[in-house]
């Protein structure tokens, strides 16, 4: 039994970890004047960035989310995300089979400490270099047709949002906590994504934390997000 448990855990870990980070030497350099922000709503990490940082790479994010200032974006579990009721089956489907998985896009408007007030955001500062090479991490996160076009799926969580079909698998190792460490890794922070399976270890290592008081939040959130 022991043996088998450890071969299940060799092969999950030998699975692809797509999307891959984007490296680049020149993410690291530069003026830090380009800003973003990670953003943990309990276990699940997300980035907010510019709605210009995207709108160039994919412009049918611009007409589905038009007159806004962010995106905020996650990736995960396509079954777990989607659910509207959560079970053990689909948890533990998500945790250990790779599975298919999703890219929800949140557009709004306005500082993003005020409309998630009661998640925890850190303050990132890039270089332009990293931002670009972040930029297109996150580009390379969502799956297209063989036209090239976004496969649009259902409305997403809360606010004015939409789920995506994403590329890459979902398992144990590479889960969404990972996929946020990805991004930073592209975008030229010093952090390693491949022991990033917690929020908490990823808000650890990023940036400065935002404290306003607690107040109504113009988005109204739900509390998953896998």
């Amino acid at each position: 039994m022991r043996h088998s448990v450890l071969l299940f855990f060799l092969l999950l870990s030998s699975c692809k970890t797509l999307p891959r980070a984007i490296r680049s030497d020149s993410a690291t350099s530069g003026v830090r004047e380009s800003r973003i922000y990670v953003v943990s709503h309990g276990w699940h990490t997300g980035i907010i960035l510019e709605t210009e940082n995207l709108n160039h790479l994919i412009p049918s994010l611009a007409k589905r989310f038009p007159d806004c200032d962010y995106y905020e974006v996650g990736w995960g579990d396509a079954g777990f995300y989607q659910a509207e009721k959560i079970t053990a089956k689909i948890t533990l489907n998500a945790v250990f089979l790779p599975s298919e998985t999703v890219v929800h896009v949140v557009g709004f408007k306005g500082d993003p400490a005020d409309v998630f007030p009661n998640s925890e955001i850190r303050d990132v500062s890039l270089s332009g270099e990293g931002m670009r090479s972040l930029s297109a991490f996150v580009q390379s996160s969502f799956a297209r047709d063989d036209t090239g076009k976004l496969k649009m799926l259902g409305h997403g969580l809360y606010g004015n949002s939409q789920f995506y079909e994403g590329h890459g698998k979902y398992h144990l190792f590479n889960g969404c906590n990972k996929w946020t460490a990805k991004a930073l890794c592209s975008g030229g922070l010093e952090i390693d994504p491949r022991f990033k399976l917690s929020a908490a270890s990823v808000m650890n290592e990023t940036g400065s934390p935002i404290s306003l008081p607690k107040k109504r939040s113009s988005i109204r959130r739900g509390s998953r997000g896998f």
